[in-house]
């Protein structure tokens, strides 16, 4: 074993992709829209764009901070060298635990699409549905554990037929729109018009929405050199990519259904927008397809995200450092993809005593966007104290790598903190108590130890 991971492994556009894989344009608009849109209502395009604003200014700062540290451990490394061991040890500890919520939150719809391809009427059975799902999250686990560069080849092509179907459904959404929509498009639909008390929680929605996008920067030490700081650009450019996917199907959406009706579809909203668009059962199946395809990419980004950062965590002896050594091989980590399979099943089998896949969706949502906000805000602080005194040498990149991360990350401790106090009670125990539960493994003297 040894402490190297494989460099040269991602190309610059395997690293686009690999961010778009992230943010899961398929899985995210099947499982979160009908959310926000029952959050939002009709101005979920605002809440889309205006809320994608912190994600940018995030995706700055990791690209500020990629550009001087590139690191597996990414956010844990660079909060640890700004604001010392204890933050440190907390940003990562949140990326942790936020990638275990969602190794329930990807492969229970991942179950659910399975079901859909021979009997949707199976869907709603949560056991069965968890089952299915743990079954996709073993084979997943195990490509990974292979290498990155076979992950990666997968990775391109499953994002690459994704995207060429939910453009396909999206075009054909609006010709049905253009010949009888529903609702005629409205500009009120970008306004901020929003139902009263829903702000906070539309903003939780869209925040896991766009969570994703920096496992790219978990990878910046296996992608090549080229262009220069590859892994930075590639995670803010593929924040682009999935803002036009989720703005383009929510106003679809909103044309080609009742506000009511599209709310209402949890289980699979782009199922419902192919049959709705004309598209029949061909197109139901593409749609299926997709969904199935994004989940599996995200959940693979998720694990690399949590085995990097593990990884890192444990070269750095911040976790056991049995965690910090790679297989010689492949040199993969795969003492970490260990750990993570055997929790992940842990949470997937819990998950099967909840009431509702909805319930389920609609928690482990809430309790991921409380760790990411206070992640991703960390390292926005990070980005603006290394680089505040740029001032002296350009006003230009003051402002892109200081003020903008600095806004971006007050934005999402707010955010945060006012999102804790409407949370029921499983949720607050998900999402503060999982931060919590970092004080057990936390050890200030072990960093650096022998």
């Amino acid at each position: 074993m040894s402490a190297k991971l494989k460099a040269g492994s991602l190309s610059f556009f395997e690293s686009i992709i690999m961010g778009v894989a992230g943010s899961a344009p398929g899985f995210s608009i099947a499982v979160a829209i009908s959310g926000l849109l029952g959050a939002a209502g009709t101005v979920s395009p605002n809440a889309i764009l205006i809320f994608a604003l912190p994600m940018l200014g995030i995706a700055i700062a990791y690209k500020g901070l990629n550009k001087k540290i590139p690191n597996a451990g990414a956010a844990y490394e660079w909060t640890k060298q700004g604001f010392g061991k204890f933050f440190g040890f907390f940003s990562g500890w949140a990326l942790l635990i936020a990638s275990l919520v969602f190794m329930v939150t990807g492969s229970v719809p991942l179950g659910t699409a399975t079901i859909d391809l021979f009997d949707p009427d199976l869907a709603s059975n949560v056991i069965l549905t968890s089952t299915i799902g743990a079954v996709w999250f073993l084979a997943i686990g195990a490509v990974l554990i292979t290498g990155i560069e076979l992950t990666s080849k997968i990775q391109v092509v499953m994002s690459s037929i994704e995207l060429l179907i939910l453009l396909g459904i999206s075009i054909a959404a609006y010709v049905h729109a253009a010949h009888g929509a529903v609702t005629p498009f409205s500009w009120s639909w970008f306004g901020f018009g929003y139902p009263a008390g829903t702000f906070a929680s539309s903003a939780l929605i869209v925040v896991f929405l766009y969570w994703g996008w920096d496992v790219t920067c978990n990878l910046s030490e296996e992608t090549t050199g080229l262009p220069p700081n590859a892994a930075g650009s590639a995670g803010f450019l593929s924040i682009f990519i999935t803002i036009i996917s989720f703005v383009a199907f929510t106003v679809a959406v909103l044309m080609i259904f009742s506000l009511k009706d599209a709310a209402g579809f949890s289980d699979n909203l782009i199922y419902h927008v192919a049959l709705q668009a004309g598209l029949g059962k061909a197109g139901g199946l593409a749609a299926t397809f997709a969904v199935m395809l994004s989940s599996v990419a995200t959940l693979e980004t998720t694990m690399l995200q949590f085995s990097r950062t593990l990884f890192a965590m444990g070269r750095d002896r911040a976790l056991p450092v049995y965690f910090g050594d790679v297989q010689e091989k492949t040199q993969t980590p795969v003492r970490t993809m260990y750990l993570l399979l055997v929790f992940g099943l842990v949470l997937i089998f819990i998950s099967a005593f909840l009431p509702s896949i909805a319930k389920i969706l609609t928690d482990s949502v809430n309790a991921i966007a409380v760790q990411v906000c206070y992640y991703y805000g960390l390292a926005g602080l990070v980005c603006a104290m290394s680089y505040r005194e740029s001032h002296r040498q350009s006003s230009a990149v003051f402002i892109t790598y200081a003020l903008i991360p600095a806004a971006s990350a007050f934005m999402l401790f707010g955010l945060g903190i006012y999102a804790l106090t409407t949370f029921d009670t499983l949720t607050q125990i998900v999402g503060i108590g999982g931060l919590l539960v970092g004080i057990v493994f936390y050890r200030p003297k072990g960093y650096g130890a022998a």
